[in-house]
C-alpha cells in the first residue's frame, strides 16, 4: 500500500467516522455553529444508521429514566437513589428541545417520522420488589421532572393500564407499576437519516458510504486517515484538523489506531442481544406502553427486560427482551476477531481485573447463550401470561461494547454507561459505550464541543448560536421548575407530544 506521503490528500476541517446517531448530532451542531465547515463523514456500511442507531437495533425508549429501574438503585438503608435518573431526565430534555429546533428548520418532514408519545411503565411482582417501587415512586415525584407519574398495586387499575400483562396473573401476585403519559418512542434511524440528508443536501457535507478507515495517525499538526473504498478497492488519504470517532462498538479499535495517550488502557466487553418479535396484529393492537421490569442479578443495562411498543417504518410493532450473549464482535456486521484485536498491553490489566470483579455478568451471560426456546419464552410469559409461541419470532438485536478503564484498586471496572475521549489538545474525540447512548446524544456531543472547542464555545457567535437551539443552555432544568415545566411544553407542542 502507498504511505500517505505517496498520495495527494482530501483535506478537511472535521472528518466523522461512523454515520450515526452521534455524528450525525455533531455534524449538525457543527454546521449550524459554523456553516463553512468542510465536513466529511466515513461509514464502513453501504448505509446510514446501519448498527446501534437502526430501529431493530436500538432500544428506542427515548430514554429519560420514567421506566428503566437501574437508574435507580436501591441503597443498604432501604432509600432508592435517583440522581442517575434525574440527571438523565434532564438530558433528555435537552435532546427534545435540539429536535424542536431541528424540525422548525426542515431537518425533517414530521416530528411523527421519528418520535411519537408511548407511555411509559415500569412493572414489578413480589412484596420486597413491591416495596422498591412504591419508594422509587416517591422519591421521583418530588422532583417536578418526573411530575405525574402514577403508582398503584390495583390489579383492575393495571389491567386498563396494560391489559396484555396482566390478563391471566394470579390475582393474588403482589404487582404494582408505575406510568407517566409523556414518555415517547423514538426510531434513531429515520432520525439519523433525516439529518445527513440535510447535511448533505443544503450543507454540502460529503457522506462517503462503503468507505472504511484503517488508519489514524498524528503528522504535521493534522490528522492523517488511511480510508478504503470498499466498492473499488481505492486507497484514499484524508487528512482534517479534527476527528470524531462516532462508530459504535467500532470506536475502541479506531481510538487505539490514534496512539492518543489518553486511550490508552481502555478496554470493551461486546454483548450481543436478541428480540422477540411480535407478528398478530391483533395483538400488537392491544398493547400500548413499554413495560419495563427489574434485571437479572449481573444483567447489562441493555438487557433490562420489556414488553415494548415500537413504530417502525410507520407500522406499530411489539418487541420483548432484549436477551443478552456473548459474541466476540464490536458490530452487529463486525468480525469474530474484534475483541482479540483489541487487546493491548495497556489494556490486559484492565479487561482481567473487569472481569474477575464481574463474575456474575459472565454467569448471567452463560444462562442467557445457552438457554432454550422454551425459556426465552417462559421469560416473555412473566410479562405476558397469555402469549401464544406461534404469534412470535425471534430477531437479532444490536451489539454492545461496555467500556472497560483503568482503576487503581480493581486493576480495571466495567463501565455500563457512555465515555467521551478526547486528546489534551482537542484534536480528536472518540465515543465509547452504549446506555443510555442515543437519547442523550444532544448532552454528550455539547460534552465534545467543550472538550474539543472551547474557545468557539465561549464566543458571542456561538454562545447566540447554542441559546438560539437549546433555549435552557446553561441552566439546570433539574433544579429550576418554572424553565422545566415551560420548556418541556413548548417543545411537546413543536413535536406533536402528549403532556
Amino acid at each position: 500500500m502507498a504511505t500517505y506521503e505517496d498520495q495527494p490528500a482530501s483535506d478537511y476541517d472535521i472528518v466523522l467516522i461512523g454515520a450515526g446517531i452521534m455524528s450525525a448530532t455533531l455534524g449538525t451542531f457543527l454546521k449550524e455553529l459554523q456553516p463553512d465547515l468542510r465536513i466529511a463523514v466515513y461509514e464502513r456500511l453501504d448505509r446510514i444508521a446501519g448498527e446501534s442507531s437502526d430501529a431493530w437495533n436500538n432500544a428506542g425508549t427515548g430514554h429519560s429514566a420514567l421506566c428503566e429501574l437501574n437508574y435507580c438503585p436501591q441503597l443498604p438503608d432501604g432509600s432508592v437513589d435517583i440522581s442517575k435518573a434525574l440527571k438523565i431526565a434532564e438530558t433528555f430534555e435537552v435532546s427534545k428541545q435540539f429536535w424542536s429546533y431541528l424540525l422548525g428548520h426542515g431537518y425533517m418532514g414530521t416530528a411523527h417520522d421519528f418520535i411519537n408519545s408511548t407511555p411509559h411503565m415500569s412493572f414489578v411482582w413480589g412484596a420486597d420488589n413491591v416495596d422498591y417501587l412504591r419508594k422509587r415512586h416517591e422519591a421521583m415525584i418530588a422532583n417536578h421532572l418526573f411530575r405525574g407519574m402514577e403508582f398503584s398495586t390495583d390489579h383492575g387499575q393495571l389491567r386498563e393500564w396494560m391489559p396484555l400483562v396482566m390478563e391471566g396473573r394470579d390475582p393474588g401476585q403482589p404487582v404494582a407499576a408505575t406510568r407517566i403519559t409523556i414518555g415517547t418512542d423514538v426510531n434513531f434511524g429515520v432520525l439519523t437519516r433525516s439529518l445527513f440528508a440535510h447535511l448533505s443536501q443544503a450543507h454540502g457535507t460529503e457522506v462517503h458510504l462503503h468507505h472504511e478507515v484503517h488508519h489514524i495517525d498524528r503528522l504535521d499538526g493534522h490528522w492523517h486517515i488511511g480510508v478504503k473504498d470498499l466498492s473499488t478497492d481505492e486507497e484514499l488519504h484524508i487528512r482534517a484538523r479534527f476527528v470524531f470517532i462516532g462508530a459504535g462498538g467500532g470506536s475502541l479499535p479506531l481510538l487505539e489506531k490514534s496512539h492518543i495517550d489518553e486511550g490508552k488502557g481502555f478496554g470493551g466487553f461486546p454483548v450481543s442481544g436478541q428480540w422477540l418479535v411480535c407478528h398478530n396484529k391483533a395483538v400488537i393492537e392491544r398493547h400500548h406502553a413499554k413495560v419495563y421490569g427489574k434485571a437479572s442479578v449481573g444483567a447489562p443495562p441493555m438487557s433490562v427486560p420489556h414488553l415494548d411498543t415500537r413504530m417502525i417504518d410507520g407500522q406499530k410493532a411489539l418487541l420483548f427482551g432484549p436477551y443478552a450473549g456473548f459474541s466476540a464482535k464490536f458490530l452487529k456486521e463486525g468480525s469474530y476477531f474484534d475483541l482479540a484485536g483489541s487487546l493491548r498491553l495497556d489494556n490486559l490489566i484492565p479487561m482481567l481485573g473487569a472481569g474477575a470483579h464481574n463474575l456474575d455478568l459472565t454467569r448471567y451471560l452463560i444462562e442467557q447463550v445457552t438457554q432454550s426456546d422454551e425459556d426465552r419464552f417462559k421469560a416473555l410469559q412473566d410479562y405476558f401470561p397469555q402469549a401464544q409461541p406461534e404469534d412470535w419470532t425471534l430477531a437479532i438485536a444490536g451489539q454492545r461494547v461496555q467500556v472497560i478503564k483503568k482503576d487503581e484498586k480493581e486493576g480495571g471496572i466495567l463501565e455500563f454507561g457512555t465515555e467521551v475521549v478526547s486528546a489534551a489538545d482537542g484534536s480528536i474525540a472518540a465515543l465509547l459505550g452504549a446506555s443510555p447512548g442515543a437519547s442523550t446524544s444532544v448532552s454528550i456531543m455539547l460534552d465534545v464541543l467543550h472538550r474539543c472547542f472551547p474557545e468557539q464555545m465561549k464566543s458571542d457567535a456561538w454562545l447566540t448560536k447554542l441559546r438560539e437551539m437549546i433555549p435552557t443552555y446553561g441552566h439546570s432544568l433539574a433544579h429550576e421548575e418554572g424553565l422545566a415545566l415551560e420548556t418541556r411544553r413548548r417543545t411537546h407542542a413543536a413535536l406533536g407530544l402528549s403532556l
